[in-house]
């Protein structure tokens, strides 16, 4: 039985989060299951949807589990798919190729620019969400090139204009501020953080991005790499076991965020700026954990460690 559950959560989840965003997108033929013009994604963000940056760009691979839904390691720190992958499933189109990857490469249906360790600031540092659009411009300028002169796999020039653009940062910034910074002085650094995604998505409107989805950041007191080295002190933590003050953070960080997808609709008339609820997506995993089929939703699927 807990098997079931936890197939219906991957099969069905996922599609309620997408229809959405994906309808303002593209002509979705809801009766076949498709989509009535070829999918464009382009994806940009951190190791919540890095489809295999970080292997390809450094060559690093991760043992078992790791990959153990694809029966073996495709570059993503999970033993199975993320959310991406489930979008790409949802559209019947392949998943997403890394702009990284030099190799077997299938940029048809998009790119994704994700790097695992992905910040939003410094804007140009370890390939932060700033680089990430730089990189982004770059494949759009070969692409149409390279198109243009008759060269297959890549994307034509009007594709662009009706790519679906997707933006998921922001956890790092906040988990490496906790590492040095007190909670005050974390919330201070906040407009900073959102500051580099307005910068992102006025880049990608200016480059004919009309259609963006900006996912918020997660509940990053659940997380067991922020539970592991704190002291069970019965104040720190709500009664689901997640620290409070990570939440919070999270929290103003996402009302920060929503405020700034509400100011881009007004300056930006013609696009489309999807804001994304995925705090509440993720803690209501957390918070019902069992009748999703998990049996401890603060412990990980890999790496080191028991409960915490």
């Amino acid at each position: 039985m807990r098997k079931t559950r936890e197939k219906g959560l991957v099969s069905h989840l996922p599609a309620l989060i997408f229809v959405v965003a994906v309808s303002l997108s593209y002509g979705v033929n809801v009766e076949g299951g498709g989509c009535s013009r070829n999918p464009v994604i382009f994806n940009m963000g951190d190791s919540n949807s890095d489809t295999g940056s970080v292997l390809n760009g450094f060559g690093f691979v991760r043992p078992p589990p790791f990959g153990r839904l694809f029966h073996r390691y495709v570059g993503r720190v999970s033993d199975g798919r993320l959310i991406i992958d489930f979008l790409c499933e949802n559209l019947t189109t392949s998943y997403l190729t890394p702009y990284l990857k030099s190799m077997g490469s299938n940029f048809t249906n998009g790119a994704n620019f994700a790097v695992g360790g992905g910040k939003t600031f410094p804007r140009f540092d370890f390939f932060n969400l700033g680089l990430q659009t730089v990189q982004f411009f770059w494949f759009q300028n070969q692409s149409i090139e390279l198109t243009s002169k008759g060269y297959k796999g890549f994307v034509k020039e009007e594709d662009f204009k009706n790519a679906l653009y997707m933006i998921d940062i922001g956890q790092n910034d906040l988990a490496l501020a906790f590492g040095n910074s007190s909670y005050a002085q974390v919330i201070e650094r906040i407009p900073t953080f959102i500051a580099e995604i307005e910068y992102a998505i006025v880049s990608l409107y200016q480059h004919g991005g009309r259609k963006l989805w900006v996912h918020n950041t997660g509940p990053l007191g659940c997380l067991p790499q922020q539970l592991a080295n704190i002291s069970r002190s019965s104040h720190e933590f709500d009664r689901q076991g997640c620290l409070k003050s990570r939440n919070n953070a999270a929290k103003r960080f996402n009302k920060q965020l929503k405020a700034l997808c509400k100011k881009l609709r007004a300056a930006m008339k013609d696009a489309t700026i999807v804001y994304v609820d995925i705090f509440a997506i993720k803690y209501d995993l957390v918070a019902n954990a069992k009748l999703y089929g998990f049996e401890n939703p603060l412990m990980v699927c890999c790496g080191h460690g028991g409960p915490p």
